[in-house]
């Protein structure tokens, strides 16, 4: 009897510390995201995947953002930044190591930063970059829809972006059409970095074989895809396969992710 009541007791601290997660306060600038299974770019045609809940910025970073953290890590300035990290164009858009300068506004997204600044950046925010997975999960969203992928005339317009050549200045990030859950500029806007962006480059030896799958490589890869008409993912999975950690890029930014607050002990 003794060990029933603490079982139940377990459980029911166990109950009230998931409640709390779940109804943890969502900070002003992100949103939550549900989560669910989703079909990804590449893999099993029938084998959906999960994704837990978790948070998600509501727009990309911006140069006033980004200016803040230089100011306050000055490794991380355009003229002190280590090549290891970042290249030599790193911030290049803008007019000093302290001034964006005319060509960065303060509200557009921030650009020309690496895979490493990006991380940097979060991890001083207490954040994260999300997954491949996580990101992909929520740019399937309209305004209406949590999952818009089966519409041509959604995919038509991404593919349409992806076509048109980088305005000489970026928009504002704010202005950047927004979803149902409030989630800005996943398209249309600028390409975005998240954690696992080389995921992708996989070959015969990093699957414990000794086979080396062509298909993986080139107009092959189209072959593999789940989804052939969805060709704007496509666009996306070869453009960060084509990535490394230090490149700086003028239409790449990104935005930040977080774990949902785990359950508290009782």
């Amino acid at each position: 009897m003794k060990h029933a009541v603490l079982f139940l007791a377990c459980v029911a601290g166990f109950v009230r510390g998931e409640e709390a997660a779940d109804t943890a306060p969502v900070p002003p600038e992100m949103v939550r995201v549900e989560g669910g299974k989703y079909l990804p770019m590449f893999g099993d045609r029938d084998q959906s995947r999960q994704v837990a809940p978790y948070l998600l910025d509501r727009r990309p970073v911006t140069n006033a953002d980004y200016l803040e953290f230089v100011r306050g890590h000055p490794k991380w300035r355009r003229s002190r930044a280590s090549r290891l990290f970042v290249a030599e164009n790193y911030l290049g858009h803008w007019a000093g190591d302290l001034e964006p300068g005319p060509g960065a506004p303060a509200d557009a997204p921030v650009v020309l930063v690496s895979w490493f600044a990006a991380r940097a950046y979060l991890k001083a925010c207490g954040k994260r970059l999300p997954t491949e997975d996580e990101w992909e999960f929520a740019a399937r969203a309209d305004a209406t829809r949590a999952d818009a992928t089966g519409d041509p005339a959604f995919l038509a317009r991404i593919l349409t972006w992806y076509g048109k050549p980088n305005p000489p200045v970026l928009p504002a990030a704010n202005t950047a059409e927004a979803d149902f859950r409030g989630v800005a500029g996943m398209h249309g806007l600028v390409w975005e970095w998240v954690r696992d962006f080389n995921n992708q480059m996989v070959t015969g030896a990093a699957r414990n074989d000794a086979s080396l799958d062509r298909s993986l490589f080139c107009a092959g890869g189209a072959v593999n895809a789940t989804d052939a008409a969805n060709y704007a993912a496509f666009m996306r999975y070869a453009f960060r396969s084509s990535l490394e950690g230090n490149f700086t890029v003028t239409n790449l930014g990104f935005r930040g992710a977080r774990d949902l607050a785990p359950p508290t002990t009782p």
